[in-house]
């Protein structure tokens, strides 16, 4: 018996001569590197054969066929690049026979025939049943054992999905629809048959039964993006309905308090942050990410049927879109008391810890996710510390200003000129047990480089102020920037402990103006160097 030893050169003939026998009809072999590895596993001497699926079969969907013929038999796919259908299959055998494969390739095509006879069954079976009625079938479907059902888990998504939607540019209609269907297909007996097929089979039924596009499209796309390198959905319905879906999970896993330990993560809540993460940041999307898991915190800990659910929806969203202490969330309190429902407390009496515990751990994961796009963890530190930093769009803008900022000379020396003058402050107040926060005396200047100082002062704070004002970060460093000589020069000429007690204390409020400016950008005690 022949034996090709190297596994990678038998991926590899086997690669060339499939791709070889598909040009030759004018077809293309459908790219499955684990699959191709995975046979090259199985054979010894591989010897290539195609063959084609039988015309009855050929109108089911593609990702039907091609997991099929991957899961049951371990076939490679074969394309018609002019239609995208599946059309044939390719078969490796594991020795060479007299008549050239064709008693295997018969064999192969029997047994393929069978398993996609079972597939069409499953497919007409579920045309059959329309999606309102496969979703019906998930209420009596148990999501954890503390959480709900998968009934009472679409119906908190369909709620938040419509509160996000204006925020992300979605019809509301469409958002609360689409995720009331987005996940009908797991009671399908498509799914049942091929998990993977989830969400790409509730887009294939939502089609057949002529639900929008939108809709249809938000049921494979709201489970986007899967990982780093996933691709993110951008079509504003499934953008509301995928960040729904996983705001739930996580605030739903908080509310319980089943987080994440180390490396066990049973419900890759991990993962879902970083989708929350990358689909904001992918859209540009601007709002608070904390109000958004405020209001399902609530939902989870109110539970379902709740008293007044109007009132209730109603004053969810308000605090969606002006936050849980907003005036507009407030004055509807004031119908709540009158009806005094059992939720009321949760919502007057709001607890943070929850939302906060979530919004760090959301933190971190934006850490890791832009560190591992080369931004340095001091820089996130410093950005983080600062006031809006659940608008992420806002943060990261932040966060890669002050990154390009401290790579230029000025930036480098304006930042050891900052920690010299905490730290000269720092012992200072400690030594004397006060702190030196007010305002310093220009008229008390005595050098050249003191007065020049307090100018450099005047001129940043007032170029810093509309820079944050238009979120323009890169222009409020560039302020900064004009601190760095006057820093140097003062430092290089003036004694900060001066003779005269008086002076000594303008100079150290001098210093404290210095920290005080420059942390208006970022908080550049957690930069590390200088």
């Amino acid at each position: 018996a022949r034996v090709l030893l190297d596994p990678a050169e038998r991926a590899e003939r086997i690669r060339h001569d499939a791709t070889q026998l598909a040009f030759a009809q004018g077809l293309e072999v459908v790219e499955d590197e684990a699959l191709l590895a995975e046979i090259a596993g199985l054979v010894e001497w591989p010897v290539v054969l195609m063959g084609r699926i039988e015309e009855r079969f050929l109108d089911l969907p593609p990702e039907v066929l091609q997991t099929s013929m991957k899961a049951h038999q371990k076939f490679l796919s074969v394309r018609d690049p002019r239609s995208g259908r599946i059309v044939g299959y390719v078969v490796v055998a594991n020795r060479e026979t007299a008549d050239d494969g064709a008693t295997i390739l018969a064999g192969n095509a029997r047994v393929l025939a069978a398993r996609l006879a079972d597939a069409a069954f499953f497919w007409e079976n579920d045309l059959r049943m329309p999606p309102e009625a496969m979703a019906a079938k998930l209420d009596g479907v148990t999501f954890h054992n503390r959480l709900g059902t998968q009934g009472e888990r679409i119906a908190r998504i369909a709620a938040l999905a419509r509160e996000i939607a204006p925020l992300v540019g979605a019809d509301p209609d469409l958002a609360e629809r689409a995720a009331r269907l987005a996940k009908a297909d797991l009671a399908s007996e498509m799914v049942y048959e091929f998990p993977e097929l989830q969400g790409v089979m509730g887009r294939y039924y939502s089609g057949r039964a002529g639900e929008d596009p939108s809709v249809a499209a938000a049921a494979q796309e709201h489970y986007s993006p899967l990982g780093p390198s996933d691709r993110v959905p951008d079509a504003p319905v499934s953008v509301a309905v995928a960040l729904a879906d996983k705001i739930d999970l996580l605030t739903g896993f908080w509310a319980i308090d089943e987080k994440p330990t180390g490396s066990k993560d049973p419900f890759a809540l991990r993962r879902a942050a970083l989708g929350v993460i990358r689909l904001i940041l992918t859209s540009g999307l601007r709002f608070s990410v904390d109000r958004l898991i405020d209001a399902q915190v609530l939902r989870h800990q109110i539970g379902r049927d709740p008293a007044e659910p109007a009132l209730l929806l109603r004053i969810l969203q308000a605090s969606v879109a002006d936050g849980m202490f907003g005036a507009s969330t407030r004055a509807l309190l004031v119908p709540a008391e009158a009806a005094g429902p059992d939720w009321l407390g949760l919502i007057r009496d709001h607890d943070p810890t929850i939302s906060d515990d979530l919004r760090g751990f959301l933190h971190d994961r934006l850490k890791v996710y832009l560190r591992d796009q080369g931004i340095r963890h001091d820089v996130i530190d410093a950005c983080l510390a600062m006031p809006g930093n659940c608008d992420l769009v806002l943060l990261v803008a932040r966060v890669r200003a002050l990154q390009d900022f401290l790579g230029t000379d000025d930036g480098a020396n304006l930042l050891a000129g900052y920690k010299r003058a905490v730290n000269i402050l720092s012992q200072e107040e400690k030594k004397d047990g006060v702190e030196y926060s007010l305002d310093p005396h220009p008229s008390l200047a005595e050098t050249d480089a003191e007065r020049a100082l307090f100018t450099a002062l005047d001129a940043a704070e007032v170029a810093i102020a509309p820079a944050l004002d238009a979120e323009d970060f890169a222009g409020a460093m560039t302020a900064l920037a004009g601190l760095r000589g006057p820093i140097d020069a003062f430092f290089d000429t003036t004694i900060v402990n001066a003779e005269s007690e008086i002076v000594r204390r303008n100079r150290l409020c001098l210093l404290h103006r210095i920290r005080t400016v420059m942390n208006r950008v970022a908080v550049f005690s957690a930069v590390e160097g200088g």
